[in-house]
């Protein structure tokens, strides 16, 4: 699959970064003078720009190979959103995106939600994303639980444990996947006999967990493509480049 490429450290672009979001609004006039209005999701626009300064020569050509991979404007590719949460529904666990294991029940809490493990091994409750599984991934939740345990943050193949207790705790781990991985899944597994409190459950395409961000539809953008048929990477120093990147996605494309 054609993805946009994360830089050597793992991240996706540098500061500042600038995102937009346009939707248009149908307005129905009636001959009473009355008016419907109604949103236009397939009119939806996103743009980033993404502002580059001191690439190395081995990130500038990895741009510059990916700029004539899509030739340009014209080839779309799988845009992950750097200042969003890749997750879908994140403040409803209960939602038809999440994938559920049988003994594991979700019921919403006061801005959190209870999982409850009822079986004899570890449940969870994920997402499979059309992602690729050679990016680096940093996954993350407020966890607590009234008895000491540990849960599961699932990356790919791999769950990595980590500890939890009656006090609030930001959980984070971070991975990658097979490099021929074309989906990921990504979720929290809940242990044997374990209830645990969570919410603000987060992938990001990064190495580290930035602030929560609520997420609806979720930040992987597939179809997305450059809004410019020229790149300048300008030499700035001994292994050291800059560039700016404009990408854009349209719903209606």
């Amino acid at each position: 699959m054609l993805v946009y490429p994360q830089l050597a450290t793992g991240a996706l672009c540098q500061f500042p970064l600038r995102k937009s979001r346009r939707s248009r609004t149908v307005t129905n006039r009636a001959a009473d003078g009355s008016t419907i209005k109604l949103a236009d999701p397939a009119a939806e626009i996103t743009e980033w720009q993404l502002e580059y300064a001191g690439l190395s020569d081995v990130e500038a050509a990895s741009l510059q190979g990916f700029f004539a991979s899509v030739e340009g404007t014209l080839i779309g590719f799988t845009f992950l959103d750097p200042a969003g949460n890749l997750l879908a529904s994140t403040d409803k666990l209960d939602g038809e995106v999440w994938q559920r294991d049988p003994l594991l029940t979700v019921t919403p809490g006061a801005g959190l939600w209870h999982l409850t493990n009822s079986g004899g091994a570890g449940q969870a409750i994920a997402q499979t994303l059309g992602v690729p599984g050679e990016y680096q991934y940093c996954v993350s939740a407020y966890v607590r639980a009234s008895a000491g345990c540990s849960v599961g943050l699932i990356i790919g193949e791999q769950t990595v444990q980590q500890p939890v207790g009656e006090w609030w705790t930001r959980v984070i781990a971070t991975g990658t996947g097979a490099a021929d991985a074309d989906s990921m899944r990504f979720g929290i597994e809940v242990p044997a006999g374990t209830s645990i409190e969570v919410y603000g459950v987060q992938v990001e395409p990064q190495v580290g967990a930035s602030a929560y961000k609520s997420s609806t539809a979720g930040g992987v953008y597939p179809d997305s493509h450059l809004a410019s048929d020229e790149m300048k990477m300008i030499c700035t120093g001994v292994n050291r480049n800059s560039c700016r990147v404009h990408v854009i996605h349209a719903n209606h494309i």
